[in-house]
C-alpha cells in the first residue's frame, strides 16, 4: 500500500487539473496565436504561470486503483501488476486465469 498521504495528494492533484482546465487552454491558446500582439500573448503566459502548479496534467502519475502504487501500472486496468495478480489468482478479473506450464 502507498502512503495515504501520496494518494491524497494525487487526488488533490487530479481535482485542480479538471478545475483549471478550461481557463488553461483559453490561455494557452491565446499565447500561441501569433495573430495577436506580442504583449497580449505575453500577458497570457504570465496569467499561466500565475495558475497553481499542481493544476497542469503533467504533475499527474498513475496509480493503481486498488493500492496506490505508482509504478509496475497497467494503463487498461488502473491497476498495479501486484494487484492484478493477486485478483487474477482470486478469480475477481472475468476472463483471467493464472497460467502454469
Amino acid at each position: 500500500m502507498a502512503k495515504v498521504s501520496m494518494v491524497n495528494r494525487q487526488i488533490k492533484r487530479e481535482r485542480l487539473v479538471q478545475k483549471f482546465m478550461k481557463k488553461r487552454e483559453e490561455l494557452k491558446k491565446i499565447s500561441k496565436d501569433s495573430s495577436l500582439s506580442n504583449e497580449e500573448r505575453f500577458k497570457a503566459r504570465l496569467a499561466l504561470a500565475k495558475l497553481p502548479r499542481n493544476s497542469s496534467p503533467t504533475r499527474l502519475h498513475n496509480r493503481c486503483a486498488v493500492t496506490g502504487r505508482p509504478k509496475g501500472y497497467y494503463r487498461k486496468l488502473k491497476m498495479s501488476r501486484i494487484a492484478l495478480r493477486e485478483l487474477a489468482s482470486a478469480g475477481e478479473i472475468p476472463g483471467m486465469i493464472k497460467s502454469s506450464w
